[in-house]
């Protein structure tokens, strides 16, 4: 019986001019040729190797990180549910619980002790979040004769090798299942203690799906050399692309962590990385401060340099140890880490132009407003601000437009605003800009607080919709209840109605009550009811309501607790 094998020969070429057999069985081995040969050195050695390592960037999502991979199962913290993940598919299920709302920051908190898995398959048992940290960064180590991980391309398994002993005696076939299997036959390989041949044909498998087949090794080469590059162009962590995206928009501090102490104080602090080495900083009371920052690659990693004069716990060489689209880690041994999430609507350096520019782009409602420890926002429910290019301003209120003034000021603490409107001196209050962006401005005065967010009705279809069912009706209560409580019947009666120009009113059991309600989007659709009275059972309405269903015939309601819980629903019908 002859049988004819074609393999890698893990051995000097000239060793093969030794090669003598003595069996009962004869097995023809056909020497490759010398472009086929690889030694335990070689590049399709070190491609093959470099394919089989673990895969970290799986569960990014999970640990930030694609220098490891958390070993399933594991339990994560995510809103305040605790989440099992028992197997990729599981990755969905936090990535829900994100998108669930627009505007919030991600977090997702592990629960402690976890195993993962390097990309060598080695496992290790982590027992904090602030181990977690420093092995990550130590894993960012930038060694140049390292071998690097291609994760763009795998092994479709089962995979056979051909054995053969130090006199090139076949000893034994042996099947691979999987890549951990792979990559430890493959160390085996790289140190001489095994000889052996890949059996083609093997099929290998592309990101996308496509599995591209190679009859040897100089095809299996030209593959993994093709995908490889594209890995790179994908992972390039160059000085350059980390300078760009770093200062293609402001970042915001969503984690701050000193010599292992959490420190609240910087949250929401605003990041802004300029040409020329400069960064700017601004705080949530509206200070801005002016320092350095820097970019330098060694073989540790890519390390951010950022110095500020008066603050000391910014100024530090950071290892920037992990990135992904939105979000930053930077890391330094005994306990330092921040994490910043990009917004690229935040204004880190306001100026008087830029907030009059914004107020002059559609209208603003006044979603906070505390003057005094007295809670003012209520008052302003469904009427919104529109500011002008003559510094005149005008709120809508009852269905008319009341007229005053506004100005825009250049203080020495920074841009400030000022709101003259007969009758509400808590709007004329010298209030500061502390945060701006093109939705929202932040505004303090002392230990007042105020806070407008942009409405664009006129662009949102959906908004726009609203308004016209709402004003082609005659609407009355449907129901109204409040937790379990069906309090309906203190609404008989009486119906509602909705103008165009922003005018509420109901009328019934010889009452009449005028407001005014506006509908706009934040984190969904929200119709504002204010009827502006004290008196029962309508001042019960005044809120900003989230629209769960509407059709020309009906509209439900719901009021949410801090929890996510229902704790009201008001349903209106059409009667006319």
């Amino acid at each position: 019986m002859k049988t004819k094998f074609k393999f890698l020969v893990l051995l000097p070429f000239f060793a093969l001019l030794l090669f003598t057999s003595c069996q009962e069985e004869t097995v023809e081995i056909s020497s490759p040729d010398e472009a086929e040969t690889l030694t335990a050195t070689s590049e399709l050695t070190s491609f093959i190797s470099a394919t089989s390592k673990n895969d970290g960037s799986k569960d990014n999502i999970i640990d930030g990180t694609s220098c490891i991979s958390v070993k399933l199962p594991v339990v994560v913290k995510v809103r305040g549910l605790e989440i099992r993940i028992d197997s990729e598919a599981d990755y969905i299920k936090i990535k829900r619980l994100y998108e669930e709302f627009e505007d919030d920051i991600d977090r997702l908190d592990i629960i402690f002790p976890i195993t993962i898995v390097t990309s060598e398959h080695e496992e290790i048992t982590i027992e904090s979040a602030e181990e977690l940290s420093e092995f990550i960064a130590e894993c960012k180590d930038d060694d140049e004769e390292e071998e690097k991980e291609i994760r763009c391309i795998d092994f479709k398994f089962p995979i056979s090798f051909s054995v053969f002993d130090r006199d090139f005696q076949m000893i034994e076939v042996v099947e691979i299942e999987n890549n951990r299997q792979l990559h430890r036959f493959m160390k085996r390989v790289k140190k001489s203690e095994v000889f052996a041949s890949l059996n083609f044909p093997v099929n290998m498998v592309l990101k996308d799906g496509t599995v591209l087949t190679a009859e040897n090794n100089e095809q299996l080469k030209r593959i993994i050399e093709a995908a490889k590059d594209s890995c790179e162009e994908e992972d390039d962590f160059s000085k350059e692309r980390l300078e760009n995206y770093l200062k293609r928009c402001p970042w915001i501090v969503y984690e701050f962590k000193r010599n292992n102490q959490e420190n609240d104080e910087f949250k929401q602090y605003a990041i802004n990385f300029k040409d020329d080495g400069v960064v700017t900083m601004r705080s949530r009371n509206g200070d801005v401060l002016t320092g350095e920052w820097g970019l330098r690659r060694t073989r540790r990693g890519v390390l951010l340099k950022m110095a500020f004069d008066n603050l000391a716990d910014f100024t530090l060489e950071w290892l920037l140890y992990d990135f992904e689209d939105g979000k930053i880690k930077v890391y330094e041994a005994g306990g330092n880490r921040i994490i910043l999430k990009r917004n690229c609507e935040v204004v880190v350096d306001i100026t008087k132009e830029r907030v009059k520019n914004f107020l002059q782009e559609c209208l603003w409602r006044i979603t906070e407003l505390e003057v005094d420890d007295i809670n003012k926002e209520d008052q302003y429910i469904g009427t919104p601000l529109k500011f002008f290019e003559n510094n005149v301003v005008k709120i809508r209120i009852n269905g008319e437009l009341v007229e005053g003034t506004y100005e825009v000021l250049v203080r020495n603490a920074g841009i400030g605003l000022e709101i003259n409107l007969e009758g509400r001196p808590e709007l004329k209050l010298q209030w500061l800009i502390k945060f701006l962006s093109e939705d929202e401005i932040e505004l303090i005065n002392g230990d007042n607080e105020m806070e407008l967010e942009r409405d664009c009705p006129d662009n949102d279809e959906d908004v726009v919709y609203i308004g016209e069912v709402l004003v082609n009706g005659v609407w009355e209560v449907a129901s109204y209840m409040v937790l379990d409580a069906d309090l309906t019947q203190n609404y008989e009666g009486y119906v509602i109605g909705f103008n165009a120009n922003g005018k509420l009113f109901a009328e019934g059991q010889g009452n009449n009550y005028v407001g005014s309600w506006h509908g706009y989007r934040y984190e969904g659709i929200n119709l504002g009811l204010n009827f502006r009275t004290d008196d029962a059972p309508f001042f019960e309405l005044r809120h900003r309501w989230k629209i769960k269903e509407i059709t020309p015939n009906r509209i439900e309601l719901k009021d949410y607790d801090s929890n996510g819980e229902i704790e009201r629903v008001l349903v209106l019908e059409n009667i006319q």
